[in-house]
């Protein structure tokens, strides 16, 4: 049985990363994933958790150069550069990671996709959108998610939480929130576009209360997985 590519994609502080972990816990609590894993005769978890860029040992590396704050301090990293350095990851991980699970039977959930790329370094940085929507089919190698989740946060406020945990944390913060207020107001409007032309993708209002967030994404699962494996969504 073919597994599922699900992703989850937002601005800085949008909460995916928090959302990803209640999801799996979702589909745990409510039998969804003990039913996958006997269907598809797995002998590990059913829900595999991922992210990118760092979704593989190389991956890794690309990540802590495209994220290090201090690198700019230095040498800036050219757009152009960074474009090609997240296709680098994505071309690693597709093949080496994220296919052969899809391929077990796995679902897959990833921390941000292909829609970053547009928003972040086409809208973002301003590149040539047709330039990444080529570079993104060469690293992914023809993979689209079958859902992507967009959590829609208002940009200040999405920059205030991530902040918040980056000071409680006691750390720097990354490259990306270093970027000023206007370049996260034009990815946010990136995201906005990705979802009004791309059918997969389902807006989540994610400027609520955690909880109703959550709720927001447990309906669009449960809605999902129903129509995608209609003989175990009633198990006798």
């Amino acid at each position: 049985m073919q597994g599922k590519f699900i992703v989850f994609e937002g601005v800085e502080g949008a909460g995916k990363t928090t959302q990803i972990h209640h999801a799996k816990s979702w589909l745990e609590k409510t039998g969804w994933a003990e039913r996958l894993t006997q269907a598809s005769n797995l002998q590990e978890p059913i829900t595999i958790i991922t992210r990118e860029p760092g979704g593989t040992e190389i991956g890794q590396h690309i990540r802590k150069l495209l994220l290090d704050p201090t690198i700019s301090e230095s040498e800036e990293i050219t757009s152009e550069a960074e474009l090609l350095l997240y296709a680098a990851d994505r071309a690693q991980h597709v093949i080496q990671f994220i296919q052969p699970y899809l391929e077990a039977g796995h679902i897959v959930f990833c921390d941000r996709f292909t829609d970053s790329t547009v928003a972040y370094q086409g809208y973002g940085r301003q590149l040539d959108l047709d330039l990444i929507t080529k570079l993104n089919d060469i690293a992914t190698f023809g993979l689209k998610s079958d859902l992507t989740l967009w959590f829609d946060v208002d940009v200040e406020q999405g920059l205030e939480r991530a902040r918040g945990v980056t000071l409680k944390e006691n750390a720097k913060g990354d490259r990306m929130e270093a970027n000023d207020l206007a370049f996260h107001q034009r990815v946010r409007d990136g995201f906005a576009a990705i979802a009004q032309n791309s059918p997969e993708v389902v807006t989540i209002n994610a400027n609520q209360s955690l909880e109703l967030v959550s709720s927001q994404v447990t309906k669009v699962l449960e809605a999902c997985f129903s129509r995608w494996y209609p003989h175990l969504s009633n198990p006798s």
